[in-house]
């Protein structure tokens, strides 16, 4: 993960990391996730694409954007949604640490 790096940075890491694996968390942010893959959205396309409500949505809209998972722009008066593929690096690095460190791991007993 993120080692030799000031203390702020690390916290900041540890955060996004744990708001990241909260958003994924949810079946219909997902599904926005799977959307956004294919191209940019706005809020109405992306509304009958999951066929929910736009009140809905934006509470999922808002929990995405604070994990920083997504982006958004507004244009005229729609706002446009996309991926931020470098949080989703940020994810995938911290999953790749437990597989690289997985081998150096000593098996060690209990009340040692």
């Amino acid at each position: 993960m993120v080692l030799n790096k000031p203390l702020t940075s690390s916290i900041t890491t540890h955060s996004l990391i744990i708001s990241g694996f909260h958003a994924l968390s949810d079946p219909i942010r997902i599904s926005v996730i799977e959307l956004l893959r294919q191209r940019e959205l706005c809020v109405c396309d992306l509304c009958d694409a999951l066929e929910i409500n736009q009140s809905k949505l934006s509470f999922h809209l808002k929990t995405l954007k604070e994990a920083s998972l997504i982006n958004s722009r507004q244009q005229g008066r729609w706002i446009y949604y996309s991926l931020n593929i470098s949080q989703f690096q940020v994810l995938e690095t911290y999953l790749a640490d437990f597989h690289l460190n997985y081998g150096v791991l000593t098996p060690r007993s209990c009340c040692e």
